[in-house]
């Protein structure tokens, strides 16, 4: 049974609603890490780079053990029956903290947020336009093209200011 593009239609427009409701959020979560950024070059200065991580992730890790308690039975496979590549990000989260260590006071929150920023868009790009991970494919186009060079001339520029 096809479903005409109407019907197609008024499905994707709650979905486009709530991303136009989470975009205020994600924009919100995005000056958390600049703040973060901030915060942890001091305290890597401090107590050294791995510490700092490591304490980062030791206050965050009870918070998230709170959430899930009061969050209710979740749903999904176990952990264990899930392929290991997903759980990659667990070795990633942990790096780019201690990036973020290393470069914020040598070269400023705003210099590690527009690098952190081009990397992320870059491959983001990437992995849209070959929908890798099982993420659904969006071809690259001119004005994503034109996105990935402003944000290019807004690192240049950031680096020369």
């Amino acid at each position: 049974m096809q479903t005409s593009s109407l019907e197609t239609t008024a499905q994707a427009r709650p979905q486009n609603r709530l991303g136009l409701l989470l975009l205020p959020l994600v924009i919100l979560a995005g000056m958390g890490l600049s703040v973060e950024a901030g915060l942890l070059g001091p305290l890597g200065a401090q107590v050294g780079h791995l510490w700092a991580t490591l304490s980062i992730f030791g206050v965050g890790t009870p918070i998230l053990l709170l959430l899930l308690l009061f969050s209710g039975p979740q749903k999904g496979p176990a952990l264990n029956a899930l392929p290991r590549w997903q759980l990659i990000g667990g070795f990633l989260g942990p790096t780019y903290v201690v990036v973020l260590i290393l470069a914020t006071p040598r070269i400023g929150i705003a210099m590690t947020m527009i690098a952190i920023l081009s990397g992320q868009v870059g491959k983001s790009v990437l992995i849209d336009h070959f929908g890798w991970f099982g993420s659904p494919r969006k071809r690259v186009n001119g004005e994503r093209w034109i996105a990935l060079l402003l944000i290019g001339v807004a690192l240049v520029l950031i680096a020369r200011g």
